[in-house]
């Protein structure tokens, strides 16, 4: 697509979002049941894309992709009403005769940059909220994910004007072009790097942003730990997708005391978990691309190997693959590993753990398994990180109910829900002021008695 295609697109929205067509929330509601029918309708084309671009199953497709997004229709479509309302608030007495409020009002033209690795949530979920709180929509999803990027325009062009929803595709020089543009608002999830470049864009127009990045996510296990529990739930999160999950367990820190035992019952795990030949195992998925697949491949130290380490080049797979003995010096530890590779440190001390996982970037999520309650208030507490599990791993992005988002280098803002609603949204405040009575005591000539009046009001 054409720069000048991409600034029509941009222009016509701007237009129809300026000429007030965004307002009526029923027709917004409408959209939204329309888009959850369409969806219903084409699930299975859906999960056909999802398959070709990342080889997930139907069954994985449906629970971390499309069940998600019809559960945020779902929760958005029984609460909009409410969130749309204007919100009265309590009125000082200083301000006597008066009312206030505040207006839930859109941003207008919203820019959604989507990643590859949950091609279909990742773009519908923020979309549904900024449709919801009134906005109009271009999205912008990866170039990686090309079958669900088509199945996903074919969905939105059924039920959305393009000047209420466009869908931008192509590379890097349509996401320069866009960046370009001003925006009311930009919602970029992806990489640091590139989220940096987003910011940077944005700044030059006081654009306001949201970034869902990622980043090295620990999972402590602590001795107090169900090591068999603890290790069936870690090898679910951290190979769901190849390991290709923002919020995936990065690296497992084990208590030197137990590590044997979590090492032993995560073979038996995986072996459980995807058989005794996982390449040939028609559920489990492949790498995004060649470089993502070689870079991956030259993460894996042979001689710290315990588990996998076989790869299939043909087809971009690579085996659920465990090392131990690692330390922070090693290769594995130097970036977000974005796949089906876990290391496993072994600690004594938990206080040197959380001094550790403080001194590095703040990730995106933070997990730790135990049975000591004090122990995991500790880290809660303590740490810096995006938001987590205790004795689970990856579910606490899995609800309506509770904002997901990062902390510091690991994202900027957060959604899901209300929070996504209100994300999309500004907040007008408004005061109204009766005209029958005017207190004299703020206008000048100021007097001792104006002061004493205002010192009674105001105290």
């Amino acid at each position: 697509m054409t720069k000048t295609e991409i600034e029509n697109i941009v222009r016509a929205q701007r237009e129809y979002f300026l000429d007030g067509n965004t307002l009526n929330v029923k027709q917004r509601k409408q959209y939204l049941k329309n888009l959850k029918n369409v969806i219903k309708k084409r699930e299975g084309d859906i999960c056909e894309a999802l398959r070709s671009d990342l080889g997930k199953s139907s069954c994985e497709s449906y629970m971390c992709e499309i069940g998600l997004t019809l559960s945020e229709l779902s929760y958005i479509l029984k609460n909009i009403d409410k969130f749309t309302k204007k919100q009265r608030v309590k009125t000082p007495i200083s301000q006597f005769l008066a009312h206030s409020y505040q207006v839930p009002s859109p941003y207008g033209v919203v820019l959604i940059m989507s990643p590859w690795n949950y091609p279909f949530l990742l773009s519908l979920d923020p979309l549904i909220e900024a449709i919801a709180a009134g906005n109009t929509v271009v999205l912008k999803p990866s170039n990686y994910s090309l079958a669900t990027s088509k199945v996903m325009t074919e969905i939105l062009q059924e039920v959305f004007p393009q000047t209420v929803v466009s869908v931008v595709t192509g590379g890097r020089a349509e996401n320069t072009a866009l960046l370009d543009m001003k925006f009311d608002y930009i919602f970029f999830t992806g990489g640091k790097q590139v989220g940096s470049l987003v910011y940077q864009k944005a700044a030059q127009t006081l654009t306001p942003v949201t970034l869902e990045l990622g980043g090295k996510s620990p999972c402590i296990v602590d001795k107090t730990a169900d090591i068999a529990l603890a290790a069936r739930r870690i090898v679910f999160g951290k190979f769901l997708n190849v390991g290709q999950t923002c919020v995936a367990p990065d690296y497992v820190l084990v208590h030197k005391s137990v590590k044997e035992q979590f090492i032993k019952h995560v073979k038996q795990e995986i072996i459980r978990q995807y058989g005794q030949e996982p390449l040939k195992n028609d559920a489990y998925g492949k790498i995004i691309t060649d470089r993502h697949f070689e870079r991956l491949v030259s993460l894996i130290d042979k001689e710290k190997l315990v588990v996998g380490g076989n790869f299939d080049a043909e087809n971009r797979k690579i085996e659920p693959t465990v090392l131990d003995n690692v330390d922070f010096t090693d290769a594995c530890m130097q970036e977000e590993i974005f796949g089906p590779i876990m290391p496993i440190l072994q600690f004594e001390d938990v206080e040197v753990v959380l001094k550790n996982i403080n001194d590095g970037a703040s990730p995106l999520a933070l997990y730790v398994f135990t049975e000591d309650k004090r122990l995991a208030d500790r880290v809660l507490s303590i740490c810096r990180f995006g938001g987590g599990c205790v004795n689970d791993v990856v579910i606490h992005l899995a609800t309506s109910n509770m904002p997901f988002g990062g902390f510091g280098e690991s994202g900027l803002g957060s959604y899901h829900g209300k929070t996504g609603f209100d994300t999309f949204t500004h907040y007008k405040s408004i005061v109204e002021k009766s005209t029958k009575i005017d207190l004299n005591m703020r206008y000048q000539p100021y007097d001792k008695s104006s002061e004493n009046t205002i010192k009674k009001f105001l105290k």
